[in-house]
C-alpha cells in the first residue's frame, strides 16, 4: 500500500483540479522507471483510466494506481509534499530504497 501525506492530499487535489482531473473520481498513478542516477525513478502522474493489472489504493482520500511491476518497489511507502526553502515538490519515502541520489528522485535497491 502507498500512503500520503495531509500535506500530499491538499497538493495532489489542487493539481488534479488545475488539469482538468476530478480527485473524487480520477487517479494519481505512481510508479517507477530504470534512470536516474541511483538506477530508478519515479513517476508521477494523474490519469482516468485503469489497466486490468494496475493495483488500486486509496488514502488520505487519493485514489493511486500503480502497476504491477512498480508496485513491487513501491510497498509502504509514505507520499509527502516539502514546499519549504530547499525546494518544492513531493518526496517519496521509500523504506525500500537501499540508497537515493541526492535529488530525491532516483533510488536503488
Amino acid at each position: 500500500m502507498i500512503q500520503v501525506s495531509e500535506t500530499a492530499k491538499r497538493k495532489v487535489i489542487n493539481l488534479m483540479t488545475e488539469e482538468g482531473f476530478d480527485a473524487t473520481k480520477d487517479y494519481v498513478r505512481v510508479g517507477v522507471k530504470s534512470g536516474g542516477c541511483s538506477g530508478l525513478s519515479y513517476e508521477l502522474n494523474f490519469d482516468n483510466k485503469k489497466d486490468e493489472a494496475d493495483k488500486v489504493f486509496e488514502d488520505n482520500d487519493v485514489r493511486i494506481i500503480v502497476d504491477k511491476k512498480s508496485f513491487l518497489y513501491l510497498v509502504g511507502t509514505v507520499l509527502e509534499y516539502s514546499g519549504g526553502l530547499n525546494g518544492k515538490g513531493f518526496v517519496f519515502n521509500n523504506p525500500n530504497a537501499q540508497r537515493t541520489c541526492g535529488c530525491g528522485e532516483s533510488f536503488s535497491l
